[in-house]
């Protein structure tokens, strides 16, 4: 089964962290994600550009809508994600508890849906 992580923190932590505080955290996740490639786990992966880089896309009566930044104001802002493949629901939410952002943010754990064809 698959399971998406979506990492969630503050962005505004990037900045208020020490530069070590900072590196810390991106050893953590080179050492997740290492982690989770060695035992197979990982199917992808990857950190989003700051919220400032986004664009919102909405169609209303056949009209395309653009707005800058994400869909909703929020405390804390999805900055990236992992796709993995685990045996359980519990597995998954095992290896979430490891991904460093769910010591100051939080890791969402969602089973991908299967579509028979």
């Amino acid at each position: 089964m698959q399971f998406l992580c979506l990492i969630y923190e503050a962005e505004s932590l990037m900045t208020s962290r020490t530069e070590e505080e900072n590196n810390q955290i991106f050893k953590g996740y080179m050492d997740f994600t290492e982690e989770v490639r060695e035992s197979g786990k990982l199917v992808a992966g990857d950190a989003l550009q700051p919220t400032t880089t986004a664009t919102t896309v909405r169609v209303r009566n056949n009209e395309t809508l653009l707005t800058d930044g994400p869909f909703a104001e929020t405390k804390e802002q999805l900055g990236g994600y992992y796709l993995l493949e685990c045996d359980s629901l519990e597995e998954a939410i095992e290896l979430a508890a490891k991904i460093p952002s769910a010591a100051s943010g939080s890791i969402e754990v969602r089973p991908i849906m299967v579509f028979d064809q």
